[in-house]
């Protein structure tokens, strides 16, 4: 009776150089020791499919080999020739067919493939590779083989699990010979005796960056930060911990093929030694409104509700407005019974990084399926996110559901019939993943079901994040991939619906101020309220700031210019990295839209970046190309690395000093309001210190500095006069200044250098002012609207300046 097999694969189908063509050629040894081409450290389920593969019928009928599938890891080669003159084994009888001799294919999920014999002619008018017919095997031997591959990794029945029924089912094999099953059997013993050599090779520079770290920490001295705030404050050990994890990643590379957690584990440690610092060392809130954000949870607890329609001073009624973030992070301090969230504020960048990388991870693997380069983007993006958006704020929470929301599309929202040649690794980057399976339309009224409380959730929390996910819908409807304009109109429909109830007396304010705003597009782009950073910290600041921008740029450039179908297929994350540009052209922001565009776009151009460091060297034609290639990424990726390491901690860390406040100050900031009668009024130069909202809805506020340069310089005339006229006289008045404000004032640009200690001092002298407290930590004054100048007499002259002091005495009688 003949056992029915399936024919085996043509030989036309199997790409060049593997298949039963290549069967009998050693497959290309592992190149640890450099970054290789994308196409050689991807995912490892291709290899194990598309690996070297020994004919059975050698192994079988010649005694040259084991039929096995090694998955391209094990490093298997296919026995050597017998010595002239042996004798090769012998088949059964039973195993001649009337059409000659042909080996039993395997049963299909064997995972081993089928080979003509090497002495057997192709039938008439057909090719070589045409299907035999099968031939019952010998029974002397039927567990050989079975037995041979459950002891080989990486095997379909490597488990055991599968051996006997593949021998019932099967029924009796040729054995291979005994020195091939010792051949077999010896090689996980030498793979696994390699992986424990390399491993602590994989782990080393995590517990030396440790060390340094650890080292480092106490001897950062934040409590003495000048101009350039922590950048000259950290020892060298800390700059070496960088350093040696950036090598480590870079080492880790080489085997994210196989082993992907550990360029994964690096970019957890480099988060950690990036942004853990403040929240280990700091005893205050980092970020000066960041403490505002504190204050907001804080009224929460205590009124147990929002206001959304009740006017507050200083732009406050915003945070009533959209409170999702805010009611969150009030529910979290009643849960874990903390005193309020400065407890853990300053561990917020390092949770929003930790909960982004996932997502991150998952978009970028959407479009491509080398782990290097998903690692090389991760890595990437952490450095490059410098913007301080990150910090306990609605932005983080919203840009991190804004991720969320995007890489559910991506992966799937594909429509039928819409990726056309890209479903053919003939057309797609070496790199490149095949676009996810198309979705039908129940699906994605599915997805649009479950994206919903997640867009609603963004729209709760966040002004500015809803519309750059609706911008980022449209483009991507303008692709037939991710063509769904249903998701598109929920999306801007919860917008409309939050915007005209909730915030609604925001979003009208805003379209008022659009006449103005709208199309100017260099005044929307610039950043910061007026002024140009002031002060050697702050301009270096500015300085890496740009020389950031401008290395993101020429990477992702050239990436986009030298590799383009990996451009066509993660065309989506291009357009998303585009689609927050034209936010120029509607308003400010504040002085922070340029901030936000370079938020929002970061993704896509940090993947284009890395696409730019880890290049597919098989797309080169000639070998010499692939040489050239490996070298330079061998090259440039360091190099590019280090210099956006060397660039985010100015970035970071240059500013510092303005952000970090003593306790003592911002104990003095919150006893000054609470000696102050309720509805008094606050002045002081800018909102950037902490406590300055301090029980915001009980007082009212004027930062006289936050206005542009020319308006400050005329007020610096005759400050008295100008911050005298017009105040109430029907309530308190003070005057809070503190050395934060300074640092602020000036480094920002809004003040001169130097001017605002004459401004502080001309306050302190003037009669229409009363010190009610002054010390190391600030200044309160309170204004006396009952001062009134002293008249100048009729025909008194210049004579002495006296007489002036006697009338100025006789006026305060």
């Amino acid at each position: 009776m003949q056992q029915h097999v399936s024919p085996p694969r043509e030989a036309s189908s199997e790409p060049p150089g593997r298949g039963a063509d290549a069967a009998s050629s050693p497959p290309e040894p592992d190149s640890p020791g450099r970054i290789e081409p994308a196409d050689t450290a991807t995912n490892p389920e291709p290899a194990l499919a598309d690996g070297p593969r020994v004919s059975l019928s050698k192994a079988v009928g010649t005694n040259q080999g084991v039929a096995a599938d090694t998955g391209g890891r094990a490093g298997l080669r296919p026995a050597p020739e017998p010595a002239a003159g042996a004798a090769p084994t012998e088949p059964s009888p039973a195993m001649r067919q009337e059409t000659g001799s042909r080996d039993a294919p395997p049963p299909p999920d064997s995972g081993v493939t089928a080979a003509p014999a090497a002495d057997a002619a192709p039938p008439a008018g057909g090719s070589a590779t045409a299907p035999a017919r099968p031939a019952a095997p010998d029974a002397s031997s039927a567990a050989a083989i079975p037995a041979a591959r459950a002891e080989t990794p990486g095997t379909p029945d490597g488990d055991g699990s599968r051996g006997a029924a593949l021998r019932e089912e099967a029924g009796s094999r040729t054995a291979p010979p005994p020195a091939a099953s010792a051949r077999l059997r010896a090689v996980p013993r030498r793979v696994r005796a390699a992986s424990d050599r390399v491993r602590p090779l994989a782990w080393l520079p995590l517990l030396a960056a440790a060390v340094l770290w650890g080292y480092a920490l106490p001897r950062i001295g934040f409590r003495e930060m000048g101009d350039y705030g922590l950048l000259n404050r950290f020892p060298v050990a800390f700059h070496a911990s960088l350093v040696v994890l950036t090598l480590g990643f870079l080492g880790s590379l080489r085997r994210a093929g196989t082993a992907p957690w550990w360029p994964g584990a690096y970019a957890v440690a480099m988060l950690f030694a990036l942004k853990a610092a403040p929240a280990v060392l700091y005893d205050s809130v980092r970020y000066a409104w960041a403490s505002k954000h504190d204050a907001v949870i804080d009224k929460i607890l205590s009124d147990g509700t929002v206001h959304p329609h009740v006017e507050l001073g200083g732009g406050m009624a915003a945070y009533d407005q959209w409170p999702g973030f805010f009611a969150l992070n009030a529910a979290l301090v009643r849960t874990f019974g903390v005193e309020g969230a400065a407890s853990f504020m300053n561990w917020a960048p390092v949770a929003f990084g930790l909960l982004m990388l996932p997502v991150l991870v998952l978009l970028f693997r959407t479009f491509t399926d080398d782990w290097r380069l998903v690692w090389t983007a991760v890595w990437i993006f952490q450095l490059a996110n410098w913007v301080g958006q990150d910090y306990l704020a609605p932005q983080g929470l919203a840009f991190l559901l804004y991720l969320t929301v995007l890489t559910v599309v991506v992966r799937h929202f594909v429509r039928p019939g819409s990726v056309g040649r890209l479903r053919d690794a003939a057309h797609r980057d070496p790199a490149a993943a095949a676009p996810p399976p198309p979705t039908s339309r129940r699906q994605r009224a599915f997805g649009i079901a479950v994206l919903v409380p997640l867009i609603a959730a963004t729209n709760f929390s966040h002004q500015l994040t809803p519309v750059m996910l609706c911008a980022t819908l449209f483009v991507l409807c303008l692709t037939r991939r991710y063509r769904n304009p249903v998701l598109l109109a929920v999306a801007a429909l919860i917008m409309l619906v939050w915007d005209l109830t909730m915030g609604r007396p925001l979003f009208l304010g805003t379209l008022e101020t659009l006449r103005n705003s709208v199309g100017d597009v260099l005044n929307n782009s610039r950043a910061g309220y007026a002024g140009e950073p002031t002060g050697p910290g702050p301009e270096l600041v500015g300085t890496a700031n740009i020389l950031m921008v401008a290395v993101l740029a020429c990477l992702a450039g050239t990436a986009v210019l030298l590799r383009r179908r990996l451009v066509h297929s993660a065309l989506p994350l291009l357009l998303a990295a585009a689609a927050p540009v034209p936010m120029f052209a509607v308003n400010d922001y504040g002085g922070e839209m340029l901030f936000r565009v370079y938020l929002f776009g970061l993704p896509g151009t940090a993947f284009f970046a890395a696409a730019a460091l880890v290049p597919a060297a098989r797309a080169a034609r000639t070998e010499r190309a692939r040489t050239v290639v490996r070298r330079t990424a061998l090259v440039a990726a360091p190099l590019a690395l280090t210099v956006l390491l060397a660039g985010f901690l100015p970035s970071y860390y240059g500013k510092d000093g303005m952000h970090y406040t003593p306790p003592a100050e911002v104990a003095f900031v919150e006893q000054a309001y609470e000696q102050a009668p309720e509805g008094s009024l606050f002045l002081a130069t800018t909102g950037s210190f902490p406590g300055a909202y301090h029980r915001y809805d009980r007082y009212d506020r004027w930062f006289f500095a936050e206005q542009e340069v020319p308006e400050n310089l005329r007020m610096l005339k005759d400050p008295v006069e100008y911050l005298t006229e017009g105040l109430p006289t029907d309530r308190s008045v003070f005057v809070l200044l503190t050395p934060t404000q300074e640092r602020a004032s000036i480094g920002e640009g809004l003040l001169p250098p130097g001017t605002y200690r004459e401004l502080e001092a001309e306050l302190v002298d003037s009669p229409r002012f009363v010190v009610v407290e002054q010390g190391r930590y600030g200044v309160l004054l309170r204004y006396n609207p009952k001062y009134v100048p002293e008249a100048v007499p009729d025909g008194a002259g210049a004579d002495t300046d006296a007489g002036a002091g006697a009338g100025a005495a006789e006026g305060e009688r």
